[in-house]
């Protein structure tokens, strides 16, 4: 397999910093290049600061992909999926690039970020700058645990990044992110059987609830990805909390060999079932942003930069 980005696959850390940003000129040939250089960031800090765990993604927007590298496309690269059922949507907010950092030092963090910022220069509009934080002991500011169910081991790599299926592409990912807002004070006037009805866990050891103590289609259930067919389809979240004190949520970055498994989750928790049930959760977050991406090998990433570099 090709050399994937290292943050695609990387263990939970303490910070992230998410980055999405719009392209401003048509010079393609020069972004191909600087795309290189902010992986080479990565691995300078990497190796700088071992301790602190740094790694990086620089992933392309499914309407930006065809500009900066023309010719060969992901065999599933799709504009990210819009959806709108009554009250509960999944807003589409399209970007160029998207960056996650992720260190387990905040000022790690920031000063890539700013060091990202200096080489993308004008050549780019920084649309968001998120960042995002371990809550507690790696739980989502709802006070429940999250990604527990993430693969593990190498397990992580067989679900995030494609394979020889599609040979040209193999180390890459699919990514989808989306920024939720928590309404906080509205959910923390439940009880926490209420809370736990609606998440299908225990908040205290995240234990799964029995059928009776549940809603029919809890958020773990709505979370659970299964195709039209039953089978199972697997994605690893490098999800993070954000907020301050005005507005809290979940920064949420899913990764896949495949587009598809975030759509069937997206699709699971907003669409009705054929009794009225849907992901309760819902009612107390909402998307504001969706932008889909993807985000190519080191092998990519550098073979195309040297073509660009010697034309």
């Amino acid at each position: 397999m090709l050399q994937p980005q290292k943050g695609i696959c990387a263990e939970p850390s303490l910070h992230a910093l998410y980055l999405l940003l719009n392209v401003n000129d048509d010079d393609d040939s020069l972004m191909r290049i600087k795309i290189a250089q902010i992986t080479d960031l990565f691995a300078h800090y990497d190796e700088e600061h071992y301790e602190a765990m740094v790694s990086g993604v620089v992933a392309i927007g499914s309407s930006y992909w065809h500009e900066v590298y023309p010719g060969l496309i992901p065999v599933e690269l799709a504009p990210f999926p819009d959806m709108h059922y009554d009250d509960r949507s999944a807003p589409v907010s399209p970007c160029d690039l998207f960056i996650q950092v992720r260190a387990d030092r905040a000022d790690i963090c920031h000063r890539l970020a700013m060091d990202i910022i200096r080489i993308l220069g004008s050549h780019v509009d920084l649309m968001e700058d998120i960042r995002g934080f371990r809550y507690l002991d790696g739980r989502d500011l709802t006070g429940f645990v999250y990604g527990a169910d993430n693969p593990k081991g190498m397990q992580k790599l067989d679900t995030a990044l494609v394979g020889e299926l599609d040979p040209d592409f193999a180390g890459g990912s699919y990514i989808h992110v989306q920024r939720y807002r928590h309404n906080i004070v509205k959910w923390e006037q439940l009880s926490t059987v209420q809370q736990e009805y609606i998440m299908g866990r225990k908040k205290s050891d995240n234990s799964s609830l029995s059928e009776a103590l549940k809603s029919p289609r809890s958020h773990f259930d709505c979370t659970r990805i299964v195709d039209n067919q039953g089978k199972a389809l697997g994605i690893l979240r490098q999800s993070m909390p954000y907020g301050d004190m005005h507005v809290q949520g979940l920064f949420f970055v899913s990764c896949a060999k495949s587009s598809k498994p975030f759509e069937y989750m997206l699709r699971s928790m907003i669409m009705n079932d054929e009794n009225g049930e849907y992901d309760r959760l819902l009612d107390y977050t909402s998307a504001e942003t969706g932008a889909a991406f993807f985000a190519p090998s080191l092998t990519f990433i550098k073979q195309r930069a040297s073509l660009s570099s010697h034309s």
